[in-house]
């Protein structure tokens, strides 16, 4: 196993400054395990702002050299973005192997990306993350071995030759327009059969594969790690009022997530910003729970997502010893539902929610369409869902799910009962 040193830098400035460094590197240690690798030792460092050459001063460097040394450390794991230069400069000084966070959380996306579309971003991401960065200096990738930031998808060795990368960053990016254009085309087909489209979010880990799985009773693979969705998935539902929607999970948040690598996943979180309903999954066990909550808006503002109907998921109540609190976090937290995606509790009240959220887009009704107005069955068909349809010798019965536009203007043909 590879064994790693963390770093957590505690900015004075307030420009630079974390949170909490100490509970960011809490999650930098999962992020860490999740990757495959031990962790052996954690060390904060406390500075006014980033050294320009080596992001930490040289003598706090030095002092990782002697840990990495004593500790027989593979790798050192910084919990910041590093420029090429300071990350060439810090290998020069500790010999080891030093990654950043962006390519730690890219390193996982690779182990979990399954589809090709999702294989695609991973690579082309780690691919114009690492063109900069060769040069020729420090510890080049090609005598590295392996481990955490030489991983493509499917565990193969990223390139590191310069002009084949970009060859290969060209041919990733036509293959991701053309895959692209296809999850398009089935959008559109969504809309204009207009089956609403709700989009699970939320922090990694909290529970959204488990959730889909639990509503739609498909078998989306479930683990208690971070980053285990990259690929988007959507599944279809119907709800008790016969409404079918499409719901979707998607890859997991994460606290300051650069807006770099939501750019390169866009296509796979654009799942997101096309949803008319989205169902913020929130894992209240976790002891960040509240944390997590603005984490999540912050990448959801990113994407102009912020805005939307949303539903707050109150999710892992089984895990809660004080069941009382159950009733502090509806207070806390806008239009929630508490419910155990796991142990199956409060999915009814969860699907209500979601029934009275979608209300103002869709009505079901009871039509009787006369015999010489048969065209507007066929745009009942197209624009809507037809749940059953009698035919008769003065016309045709038909319940179905319609748009409210639709549904408007075929309002003089309701059944009234």
């Amino acid at each position: 196993m590879e064994k790693t040193i963390l770093v957590s830098v505690d900015f004075k400035d307030r420009h630079f400054k974390k949170l909490n460094p100490e509970d960011s590197l809490l999650e930098l240690e999962e992020l860490t395990h999740t990757a495959g690798a031990g962790v052996v030792e954690k060390v904060v460092c406390m500075r006014q702002e980033p050294t320009p050459g080596i992001f930490i001063g040289k003598g706090k460097a030095e002092e990782i050299a002697l840990i990495a040394e004593e500790l027989a450390a593979d790798t050192v794991i910084f919990d910041d973005d590093l420029s090429g230069t300071q990350q060439r400069n810090l290998e020069e000084i500790i010999k080891a192997k030093i990654i950043d966070r962006t390519q730690l959380i890219l390193d996982i996306f690779a182990l979990h990306a399954k589809s090709q579309e999702g294989k695609i971003q991973v690579e082309l991401a780690q691919l114009e993350y690492l063109l900069p960065r060769l040069t020729g200096k420090g510890i080049d990738l090609s005598r590295l071995g392996g481990g955490i930031g030489t991983r493509g998808p499917g565990e193969q060795k990223l390139e590191v030759d310069r002009r084949r990368i970009r060859k290969r960053i060209d041919k990733l990016r036509k293959d991701l327009v053309d895959l692209t254009k296809h999850r398009e085309n089935t959008r559109k087909k969504r809309k204009e059969k207009h089956i609403p489209a709700v989009a699970l979010v939320g922090y990694t880990n909290a529970g959204k594969s488990t959730l889909l799985n639990t509503l739609t009773g498909s078998e989306q693979n479930v683990k208690d790690s971070l980053f285990t969705t990259l690929d988007s998935l959507s599944r279809s539902l119907t709800l008790v009022n016969h409404q079918k929607i499409v719901i979707s999970d998607t890859v997991g948040f994460l606290s300051h997530l650069p807006h770099h690598l939501i750019e390169a996943f866009k296509a796979t979180l654009e799942e997101v910003k096309e949803a008319d309903l989205l169902l913020h999954v929130l894992d209240v066990s976790h002891v960040r729970c509240y944390e997590h909550n603005k984490a999540v808006y912050e990448v959801l503002k990113q994407l102009d997502s912020d805005q939307k109907p949303i539903v707050t998921v109150l999710n892992k109540i089984d895990k809660l010893e004080d069941r009382g609190w159950i009733e502090r976090l509806k207070r806390d937290f806008s239009n929630p539902v508490a419910i155990s995606a796991l142990k199956n509790e409060n999915i009814p009240q969860l699907l209500e929610k979601i029934e009275g959220e979608l209300a103002s887009l869709i009505t079901i009704l009871d039509l009787f369409i006369p015999i010489n107005r048969m065209d507007l069955v066929d745009q009942i068909y197209r624009e809507g869902e037809v749940y059953k349809i009698d035919y008769t010798a003065q016309g045709a019965n038909i319940k179905a799910s319609l748009p409210i536009v639709t549904a408007k203007k075929l309002f003089a043909y309701h059944k009234k009962f």
